[in-house]
């Protein structure tokens, strides 16, 4: 797989899986955390969850600003990972829930979470500018493509296993102290914390059976206020634990890193002085290099809309897996742990980006071979026109669900009756994942390659930030999820995808031109 490719591509690409490890543990839970550990809905959740995922991406641009003045790439990634381990243990240390302070304790989390994305903005963009940067040399500059999807792999297999690391730790706690995983049951204890005997008949109904039914032992729950502090109070202790198991990927990471540090290309050496050009500039005239950054910024604008739908995956499509997927199918007893879980389904999109690379590199490479290639404009906008698709597929499935703002009405059992199979999920993400393939990972190759040389860590912190843009606006989907029937939320995601892909295609020659 590596023959032909850079010796320093392996050792950036398992740092990257190391960190990303790390980080998709703490993505695969973070909305049901913050929901299960403040009580708050999923609208507010959402506020947190787009904020904290734009903040990721737009940092990543002060990062590359960073690494460009600087011309030392590679100090800057290993501060990345330092602080972003610091990050995690803000959001690690166990605290009481119901939190004594929801103001205080909210803060430190959110507090937490902006260290973890200054981090990764120091990392993320400049790596990836590193990677580019390998392939510069005219002996390896042809499989460029390929050395980013080989890049991308590795990213998934850390995102593959992260979210079972991430059910076993919080459902490892859960049993250790006598109760079995339920979804539901977090937002019907907080409920029943603030309400008690003002809520329904229905819900407290519900509450009573889930309790019962979580209850290793066997017993029968008779106080359900103290049963909700308990229960919530293990639940989250669970999950901060997990974000404990974040940490130790970022150590491994760095390991990783810095054992592998010298092989990686260093601009700095290649010009020591930050006022002159290189070579591949002078021979760029201002126009040319205008003409790139208006290209860049152009697929840049288009790639925003593939993010808003993408990250719903961690926002209303893991909601709509808690709330309308039958998880109990999903129920691996390891003994001292299970795994079942909303968060599992994080775990089908990595492994379907792993398992399906190899597939996608050896198609472009036939097609390559026949001079049928299509160029990588052509492959964006055919990833978002697949995109496009997954969502009208989860329109189709959703025509005659109920609304989720009228499952609190519905009884356990008409609950349970309701849900459907863990399939939907897999085909959801089996075809989000193609439409992500043609498009990700080429994105950054197109970015590299067009890129004027004295700008690389900045603009792949543009790349990373125009997909910032479309995770500031990851609230909406939380928004249309609770307000609106589930087949109008996602025909916006379909639309929305569906016209970028028009857009796309009608840019195409222009862009072929520049990236010559």
């Amino acid at each position: 797989m590596f023959k032909n490719h850079p010796k320093g591509l392996i050792g950036a690409a398992l740092s990257n899986m190391g960190e990303r490890f790390g980080f998709y543990i703490m993505m695969a839970i973070l909305t049901l955390f913050i929901s299960a550990k403040f009580g708050l809905d999923e609208k507010t959740t959402g506020y947190i969850y787009s904020a904290f995922y734009a903040s990721i991406y737009i940092l990543a641009l002060l990062g590359g600003l960073i690494a460009d003045r600087s011309r030392n790439y590679k100090s800057t990634i290993l501060w990345g990972i330092i602080i972003m381990a610091l990050g995690y243990v803000f959001i690690a240390i166990p605290t009481p829930t119901p939190v004594p302070n929801q103001a205080l304790y909210l803060t430190i989390t959110c507090f937490g979470l902006l260290v973890i994305a200054f981090g990764n903005g120091l990392f993320k963009g400049n790596l990836q500018a590193l990677v580019g940067q390998m392939y510069d040399d005219p002996k390896y500059s042809k499989h460029r493509d390929s050395g980013f999807q080989i890049f991308y792999m590795f990213i998934n297999i850390g995102g593959f296993f992260a979210p079972w690391i991430a059910i076993a730790v919080r459902n490892w706690w859960l049993k250790f102290n006598g109760f079995d995983y339920n979804a539901d049951l977090p937002e019907l204890c907080h409920d029943f914390i603030k309400e008690g005997a003002a809520m329904s008949t229905t819900a407290v109904e519900k509450l009573q059976t889930f309790a019962n039914e979580v209850m290793l032992n066997g017993d029968k729950v008779t106080d359900l206020n103290a049963f909700s502090s308990n229960y919530l109070n293990v639940f989250n202790h669970g999950f901060q634990y997990a974000f404990w198991a974040a940490m130790v990927a970022m150590i491994i990471s760095l390991f990783i890193y810095l054992y592998n540090k010298n092989k990686f290309p260093n601009p700095a050496s290649k010009n020591t002085d930050k006022n002159a050009v290189s070579k591949e500039e002078i021979k760029m005239s201002v126009a040319e290099i205008r003409q790139r950054v208006i290209a860049l910024f152009a697929v840049f604008g288009i790639v925003i809309f593939f993010w808003f739908s993408f990250h719903q995956n961690g926002y209303s499509l893991t909601y709509f897996a808690r709330d309308y997927i039958n998880l109990n199918i999903i129920d691996i007893d390891l003994g001292f742990t299970t795994i079942k879980g909303a968060e599992i389904f994080q775990c089908v999109n990595p492994f379907f980006v792993v398992f399906l690379t190899p597939l996608i590199i050896w198609l472009f490479g036939s097609m390559k071979k026949r001079d049928k290639e299509p160029s990588t404009p052509v492959k964006i906008a055919i990833g978002m026109g697949i995109a496009a698709l997954a969502y009208v597929f989860m329109l189709l499935v959703s025509i005659y669900l109920p609304n989720q703002a009228s499952l609190d009405d519905m009884s356990a059992g008409d609950l349970s009756i309701m849900k459907l199979s863990p399939m939907v999920m897999v085909g959801m993400y089996f075809i989000l994942t193609v439409a992500e393939l043609f498009i990700s990972p080429l994105g950054l190759s197109f970015v590299s390659k067009v890129a004027p040389p004295h700008l690389q860590g900045v603009m792949q912190g543009c790349w990373l930030a125009a997909t910032a843009v479309g995770n500031l606006i990851l609230f909406i989907g939380g928004l249309l999820y609770t307000s609106v029937p589930l087949w109008a939320c996602w025909l916006v995601f379909a639309v929305a995808c569906g016209l970028s892909m028009l857009v796309m295609l009608s840019m195409v020659r222009w862009l072929e031109r520049i990236a010559k």
